[in-house]
């Protein structure tokens, strides 16, 4: 079997940071695709963008969580406190447990596919859904999230090798079965994730990252330009900036490109995959 990986962007739209350096490394054959944060207020900038120019491969981050301290967002679809989509300062919840205390599943449906029809409405021809923080897959959404993926024809990130994606989601306590079920007709085999390097190790805590196994695996890249990245993460205990800025010039340097094409590592985008599902 072919090893094959997506270089994949996560949070496009959170900041222009984030829209700059996915549109530097998508046009330059850095990365492979990303998806969008509807809910961001950047948002407009990249849904502007992708209208303009088709060979840009994006999906839909399903979004219902709010991570940062000095910059957050909320909801589009509603403002009812019953949602439990909005915590006490009128913004989603800072994580997923907290999200799954107080969430109806019908708003977050309800949500989730307002993002998803804002992002169509827009331009945007969505290629996939995945989701910020995993949020749309805890296990009171996952049905949900599986319903708009049939109902809009989109893969869903769910690798069959379910481990190495809950792995790394802060989700609390969940049942791994129902994912595994899920997941047994995923074009995906399983996910890896940025590193989070230490600063000045980027090149070889990314050419370990790239060293995949045979199939195809999802790589969840953050790369972000050096503007608006630092006043975001302000105050976050668990997240310094310079590892998104380093990610961004070293994918821009071409030289994870390089690595992969000398080890015989295959690249595909997530286009490919949706025209795959839809044929079938």
């Amino acid at each position: 079997m072919r090893r094959t990986v997506i270089l994949h962007a996560d949070d496009v739209g959170l900041c222009d940071g984030a829209n700059q350096a996915f549109l530097q490394l998508a046009r330059a054959g850095a990365i492979d695709c990303g998806s969008v944060m509807v809910p961001c207020p950047w948002f407009p900038g990249i849904a502007r963008e992708a209208a303009a120019d088709p060979s840009l491969d994006l999906g839909v981050h399903l979004t219902l969580t709010s991570e940062w301290y000095p910059y957050r967002w909320g909801p589009i679809s509603t403002r009812a406190r019953g949602s439990g989509l909005l915590d006490e300062h009128g913004f989603f919840p800072r994580d997923v447990p907290a999200l799954r205390l107080a969430v109806d599943p019908a708003a977050a449906e309800a949500e989730m596919q307002a993002q998803i029809e804002q992002a169509l409405a827009a331009g945007i021809d969505a290629t996939h859904l995945d989701t910020h923080m995993g949020a749309a897959l805890a296990p009171e959404l996952l049905p949900a999230t599986l319903r708009l993926a049939e109902k809009f024809r989109l893969p869903l990130l769910l690798p069959r090798d379910i481990a190495s994606y809950l792995g790394v989601l802060r989700m609390g306590t969940i049942d791994p079965a129902p994912y595994a079920a899920a997941s047994v007709r995923s074009p995906i085999d399983r996910f890896a994730m940025t590193p989070g390097h230490a600063p000045g190790e980027a090149d070889s805590a990314y050419r370990r990252l790239l060293d995949v196994d045979e199939g195809v695996t999802f790589v969840s890249l953050h790369p972000n330009l050096d503007s608006d990245i630092g006043a975001i993460t302000s105050g976050h205990p668990r997240q310094d900036p310079r590892w998104r800025i380093e990610e961004a010039a070293l994918f821009a340097s071409l030289a994870p490109a390089r690595w992969l094409a000398e080890a015989g590592i295959a690249r595909t985008g997530m286009r490919a995959l949706r025209d795959r599902l839809r044929g079938r």
